[in-house]
């Protein structure tokens, strides 16, 4: 379910497709894509990145993600990430979809402090609010789940699904803000190496210039093409909202790859 037939629907796809090369911000997960992009290059690019159906008269239905591919960018970011171990590197985790992908990333986050990394947790309880349907408005908050990954919550303690480049817009100011540079143009004394993230706490953080390694679903179009203009180290194609334990064998597999055991 996480490659290969996917359940993503082919007309959202297609939409989102259009809605980013339209410049739509909320599709486009904080990044400053090149305007040049449109639906069907973006599908192009989909095709070669992801492994969707390459035929544009596919309009309905469910899509494909390459597992080929799906492998080839896991090793590529467990790769990354078993340098970052081995720096001993700050890292930033932030996840759109606690509740499926949380353990994920939180068992990445647990082997990486366990080989030594920095887990930076900036702005902590720092709220936005969000528009709701029928004219309504709601809180969310950055919150962290043990050992140190971001996600959104609400006031009653629910965590969120959010695609917003927000929460990590705010992350970097927080660091920037308590930075001891003094020169605005200096990156600051604590700083991420690497971001482990998707959707706009992904963007936000390769658009900021940090290497970012992400996952993203076949209709997340954004992260995909900013690897195609080499602002997102590694974007890997899944389905991300299958039920959590069906990523116990991916993760597993990145922290092979990266030299590293679960939980240290």
């Amino acid at each position: 379910m996480i490659a290969g037939d996917v359940a993503t629907p082919r007309q959202n796809n297609l939409l989102h497709y259009r809605r980013m090369a339209d410049g739509h911000p909320y599709y486009q997960f904080g990044l400053e894509l090149k305007p040049s992009w449109t639906e069907r290059t973006v599908l192009e690019m989909m095709v070669e990145r992801c492994g969707v159906d390459p035929d544009p008269a596919h309009l309905y239905g469910d899509d494909t993600i390459d597992p080929d591919i799906t492998i080839d960018t896991l090793e590529a970011m467990g790769d990354r990430i078993g340098l970052a171990a081995r720096r001993r590197e700050s890292v930033v985790l932030a996840t759109g979809h606690p509740s499926t992908m949380g353990p994920l990333y939180q068992d990445v986050a647990r082997a990486l402090a366990a080989a030594g990394c920095r887990l930076l947790t900036p702005a902590a309880g720092w709220t936005y609010e969000i528009e709701t349907g029928y004219g309504g408005a709601d809180l969310r908050r950055i919150v962290y789940a043990e050992p140190g990954v971001a996600m959104l919550e609400d006031t009653h303690g629910r965590t969120h699904h959010t695609h917003d480049s927000q929460p990590m817009e705010a992350m970097l100011r927080a660091l920037t803000d308590s930075a001891s540079t003094g020169s605005p143009e200096a990156k600051p004394d604590i700083w991420p190496d690497l971001a482990i993230a998707d959707h706009g706490w992904a963007g936000a953080a390769g658009q900021a210039g940090i290497d970012t390694v992400g996952f993203a679903d076949c209709n997340d179009p954004a992260l995909f093409a900013g690897a195609a203009e080499g602002k997102i180290d590694v974007a890997v194609p899944l389905d991300d909202g299958v039920a959590p334990h069906h990523y116990a064998p991916l993760t597993a597999y990145i922290l092979a790859r990266a030299g590293l055991r679960p939980g240290g």
